[in-house]
């Protein structure tokens, strides 16, 4: 959560009725968004200073991995992008002991709506983390996921921007839990795209991870 006042109460009330340990991590923000979501119901985790989705991410996992009762853990936007509806189907094929891991993806069904240079991208990015990883992903960069706690423990986010998505899939290849991918509708509005759903985000993820490989 950076900066998602305007969004973050609505999304958490909609996540309660289906997910009650919902966890915010508030990645500095200026807004009041921490105030909003707690009130809206959800715990709230907060960095004194923006590091980024991927930092956000690790730092969600590690509060989580303290609840001994952990089943399931579902990582979803606080920019209202996901549908609840997506992620407890998800999380039902984790909990059913189908899979250790779930993914999201915007290209097993026409429910999302993307543009022709962003579906380039998109699919461009997963034949790269196809040919670098060998896991034959349709959309490597999707952020709605759902997993158990035996992957949680076994993944340490280092990259702490956009590019932990793909850091995220190449641990997982290392790893080798079970997985399947599950058809998820992306939700595209101005809003979720003036927060970085841009096609020029979409650029920078892949120029970012090629740039932390060759750094």
């Amino acid at each position: 959560m950076y900066n998602e006042a305007t969004v973050v109460g609505e999304v958490i009330e909609g996540l309660l009725p289906s997910f009650p340990n919902v966890v915010c991590v508030d990645d500095g923000s200026s807004d009041g968004s921490q105030e909003i979501a707690r009130a809206a119901g959800a715990v709230v985790v907060q960095h004194p200073i923006n590091l980024g989705q991927g930092a956000a991410l690790q730092t969600g996992i590690e509060y989580a991995l303290q609840d001994p009762e952990l089943a399931c853990i579902v990582t979803f936007d606080a920019d209202g992008q996901h549908r609840v509806e997506d992620a407890l189907e998800m999380a039902g094929r984790v909990l059913s002991d189908e899979a250790d891991v779930v993914l999201g993806s915007r290209f097993l069904d026409d429910r999302t709506k993307l543009s022709p240079a962003k579906r380039l991208v998109l699919r461009t990015a997963a034949l790269q983390s196809r040919l670098a990883t060998g896991l034959p992903l349709s959309d490597a960069h999707n952020g709605l996921r759902a997993f158990n706690p035996y992957v949680a423990r076994n993944i340490n986010l280092t990259q702490n921007r956009m590019a932990h998505a793909s850091e995220f899939v190449n641990k997982l290849a290392k790893l080798a839990p079970r997985w399947v991918e599950h058809p998820v509708e992306i939700i595209y509005t101005d809003y979720s795209r003036s927060k970085g759903q841009s096609l020029l985000n979409s650029v920078n993820i892949v120029a970012e991870l090629f740039l932390g490989r060759n750094s």
